[in-house]
């Protein structure tokens, strides 16, 4: 057993390499033609390393930063083995990848001295939102954490019934009102019951939509307020979940809710139907906020802690 498998668990590492299989299949073969025999960071390798980034989603800007950092170790350690070349791009992808604050929940288990633990979970209709907070809460309550969920997207009926439906199968309570009710009062309800229940962890849904910035500010900022009331350092986190297979689509909606509300983290979705993992390291170098969480399959355990040591090393390691 290796080092990563150490950290997450057998099962874990193999979901990420099986979960990766696709990105990674164009991208290490790309990978390797740029490098294969070389001994030098010559224009040649740092085009067809361009082209291998950009071919995984990285963008354009994000690639260009990573290439600029190879030139700059390249002046200095000009002749390379293939295997130190591939070392040098390991740790510069990994370089634009953010590490999580010391002070936000590590793992599936609260900081000490914020209980309940609040998490504002905001992103568009479709991405696995719903899927990802049921998944969270499954995740949470088997580390020994009561969790309480909120259902405030009270413009969809299918959201709410879809987070009932996940209260119910994991066996954590939840707090709904009517269609169409104010969702900073669902909010303010979700909370004040974990409070008096000395509930650990509150994650509160919120409604996914772009069409009215201002609109979906104004929500969010309400919702923040009234969570205020009950917890004055709430929320204390503000989740942003995004569908990886929509590539650079992901970067946009990350670019509408990083302009209207203070994401502090991410989770990305969908990653094992798609090739376009690289959009990773694209959100989380333009935005400098941590990814803590990436999905990479239907089971309750495909929803992975994020490392980056870990998403690197599984990129560049063959399938056994």
């Amino acid at each position: 057993m290796g080092f990563f498998d150490k950290l997450f668990g057998k099962k874990e590492k193999e979901s990420l390499d099986q979960g990766l299989q696709k990105t990674k299949e164009g991208f290490l073969s790309k990978i390797t033609k740029a490098i294969v025999g070389k001994t030098t960071i010559d224009d040649e390798v740092l085009d067809n390393l361009e082209e291998a980034l950009i071919g995984a989603d990285v963008g354009v800007e994000t690639t260009l930063k990573i290439i600029k950092q190879i030139e700059q170790r390249a002046k200095t350690d000009k002749y390379l083995s293939t295997s130190e070349l591939n070392k040098i791009l390991q740790e510069e992808i990994a370089s634009v990848l953010v590490d999580a604050p010391a002070d936000s929940l590590i793992g599936f288990t609260a900081p000490e001295g914020k209980k309940p633990y609040i998490i504002l979970v905001v992103g568009v209709n479709g991405v696995g939102k719903t899927t990802t907070i049921g998944k969270l809460a499954s995740r949470f309550k088997a580390a020994g954490n009561s969790v309480i969920l909120g259902a405030a997207d009270t413009f969809r009926a299918a959201a709410v019934d879809q987070l009932t439906i996940w209260s119910e199968r994991v066996g954590v309570p939840i707090v709904k009102q009517a269609m169409g009710s104010d969702p900073s009062a669902v909010a303010y309800d979700t909370v004040a019951s974990a409070v008096a229940k000395n509930a650990d962890i509150v994650i509160i849904d919120t409604a996914g939509r772009l069409h009215n910035k201002a609109h979906l500010m104004d929500e969010l900022n309400k919702i923040k307020r009234v969570i205020q009331k009950v917890v004055p350092d709430g929320p204390h986190e503000v989740l942003l979940v995004l569908d990886g297979s929509t590539g650079q689509n992901a970067v946009e909606q990350a670019r509408h809710f990083t302009a209207t509300t203070n994401v502090t983290a991410l989770a990305i979705t969908k990653l094992d139907g798609t090739a376009k993992g690289g959009v990773v390291l694209a959100i989380a170098d333009q935005f400098s906020i941590p990814v803590k969480y990436i999905g990479v399959g239907e089971k309750v355990e495909d929803l992975l802690l994020f490392n980056k040591e870990a998403f690197v090393d599984t990129l560049f390691s063959i399938q056994k």
